[in-house]
């Protein structure tokens, strides 16, 4: 399993539906492929609470370790991922929701007096809800509520949700004052960086070089790669591998391809090099993870 995105990296699943856009979700990080789910974004704010496990959480340039208990906002537009903590599994349950559930109208005083400075304010990409400060736990006991009441789907649920999410909101906005600086966040770079990973995901295939990459955000080939490691937390190319790998494994668990054109369908001109790459970052090789897909579909 793996998130879907278009090639904006802007996730195609849909959060809840036009008339009540808001959804559950109850995931754990072994569902996905290598433990992990791939950078994406959506219009939608989410609330993740982690229910068993711990989970390195990164949005935009920011890192979060999450454990049991804890919980985190993320804004509108942020760009996500989340990985493993020494191959051990993380559940956690995900709330999204549009914006407009709060505010109706974007002329409405709730939209520009409560929702606007926080939606717009690029400095405050997500909140780490941990208890380090006197709110948290309110915020944390509030989520669970909400969570509560959309399971619960009792008659006329949607006045509790709306009802937890506005408590939340109003609590949010009240408390949290520690913004980060201004100079912190660069919206431009992270721009930059959503044109590199549609990119990649276009031309994954092809020989990508570093002339290649740096060239879509008109950068130099050193500027490109400092910009990328602040904000992925990785290098450059080590993204690249880890994004030919994931591609490989939908051929190896849909196809009966051989290895060798696996590996040049995603990029790898050598395929002893495929192989190695492969065990490095799954920790089995590709014949293994074949057979353990064909066992687990049977």
């Amino acid at each position: 399993m793996q998130i879907l995105t278009n090639r904006f990296q802007e996730e195609l699943k849909r959060h809840g539906s036009y008339s009540f856009p808001f959804l559950i979700s109850y995931e754990n990080l072994a569902g996905y492929e290598t433990g992990s789910f791939l950078w994406h974004w959506h219009p939608e704010i989410e609330l993740t609470l982690v229910t068993e496990g711990e989970m390195f959480y990164q949005i935009n340039q920011l890192c979060f370790t999450l454990k049991k208990g804890d919980a985190l906002f993320a804004n509108s537009g942020v760009l996500h991922s989340g990985h493993m903590i020494g191959k051990c599994n993380c559940s956690y349950t995900s709330v999204t929701f549009d914006a407009r559930l709060l505010y109706g109208q974007e002329n409405s005083v709730f939209y520009t007096r409560y929702l606007q400075p926080i939606l717009q304010d690029y400095s405050l990409p997500a909140v780490h809800l941990d208890g380090s400060e006197n709110w948290h736990a309110t915020a944390i006991s509030l989520i669970q509520e909400i969570i509560h009441s959309g399971s619960e789907a009792s008659e006329a649920f949607e006045f509790d949700i709306l009802s937890g999410l506005s408590k939340f909101w109003k609590l949010l906005f009240l408390c949290h004052t520690s913004r980060l600086p201004a100079t912190y966040v660069n919206k431009r770079n992270e721009e930059r960086i959503r044109v590199l990973l549609s990119y990649i995901e276009k031309e994954y295939a092809s020989r990508l070089t570093l002339s290649d990459l740096s060239g879509q955000i008109h950068l130099s080939c050193g500027e490109c790669c400092r910009i990328f490691k602040k904000y992925m937390k990785q290098p450059l190319f080590e993204f690249v591998l880890q994004y030919r790998i994931k591609q490989s494994m939908n051929y190896l668990r849909g196809t009966d391809l051989p290895v060798t054109e696996i590996a040049s369908l995603v990029g790898f001109q050598d395929s002893n090099y495929f192989a190695r790459v492969f065990r490095r970052i799954t920790g089995c090789s590709p014949i293994k993870f074949r057979k353990s897909a064909e066992k687990d579909s049977t």
